[in-house]
């Protein structure tokens, strides 16, 4: 995962010590690329797992898309991305059918603080923990005393500022083209997550496209909307709510959440929501 901080502060060697600890915490909790995580670790035998703090922010993000997106966002994607050649090894070559997501009932039972799993289940947090991670990141550098930052971490991005700070302009890419930028977003302090199926992509022996955005209902690749980008003010909210956007109606997600997006579909055609802070070229 390619990180880059930048900050107003030099950053001394502890802080970036510390910075990397955090990353190899979450990765180690969370990552399904690693045969050490405690993910992979419940993904091999049931059992009841008692996670980390972060977890219950996360799970409870995960189950709000969950049902605002009728089940279609799932953080119990992950046999799905693994039978479409995106699991550990990376093999990029499905071994089999579509294979849609356990229901959430079905699978684990969360009671915010342990985890249980009547039988394996592969947990992909992908679509909101990213974004958690920069804002742990985030955590890290106020703690150390650093203020003002940006933590870019390809896709996902946090800025801390002073309130009276110049807004950070973002290019929004263009999904067909990086080279070009369908609008521009004026970020003061928050985060902004964008996510499109150019990214992570690769194709079958048919040569049929795949990608990582998944629907957890049929798992297979959404193919209805191919670009979106949400703010709000913590990068966890942003990255979810940017999965969101592929898979539901924009007016099923919760107000409450205080996010502002936009997506672009497979047709070209853009939306923008009240309050998006910058520009959309039409």
């Amino acid at each position: 995962m390619p990180w880059e901080i930048e900050s107003a502060t030099a950053l001394e060697a502890g802080v970036r010590d510390a910075v990397a600890a955090r990353i190899e915490a979450y990765d180690r909790t969370w990552s399904r690329f690693r045969a050490d995580s405690l993910v992979a670790r419940i993904a091999r035998e049931p059992g009841s797992w008692r996670l980390p703090a972060e977890a219950g922010a996360l799970l409870e993000l995960y189950r709000v898309l969950y049902d605002a997106t009728g089940g279609r966002m799932s953080p119990l994607v992950g046999a799905s991305l693994d039978r479409l050649g995106y699991g550990a090894g990376l093999e990029l070559r499905p071994s089999g059918p579509a294979l849609p997501a356990v229901p959430w009932s079905d699978a684990v039972a969360w009671d915010g603080a342990t985890l249980s799993a009547p039988r394996p289940v592969t947990i992909d947090v992908g679509a909101a923990g990213k974004g958690q991670l920069v804002d742990l990141v985030g955590d890290v550098l106020r703690a150390h005393g650093i203020a003002e930052f940006v933590v870019d971490a390809s896709g996902d991005m946090l800025r801390s500022a002073a309130p009276d700070a110049r807004p950070m302009r973002v290019a929004l890419e263009h999904p067909a083209d990086p080279a070009l930028a369908i609008g521009i977003a004026e970020i003061g302090a928050g985060a902004i997550c964008a996510s499109a199926t150019n990214r992570r992509a690769w194709s079958d022996t048919c040569g049929a496209r795949l990608h990582h955005v998944l629907d957890a209902l049929t798992g297979l690749p959404v193919d209805e909307v191919v670009a979106t980008w949400a703010i709000a003010a913590d990068a966890m909210t942003a990255d979810g709510v940017a999965t969101a956007l592929f898979l539901a109606d924009p007016g099923a997600i919760p107000r409450g959440l205080g996010a502002a997006w936009a997506r672009i579909s497979a047709s070209g055609r853009i939306e923008v929501s009240d309050g998006f802070p910058g520009e959309v070229f039409t």
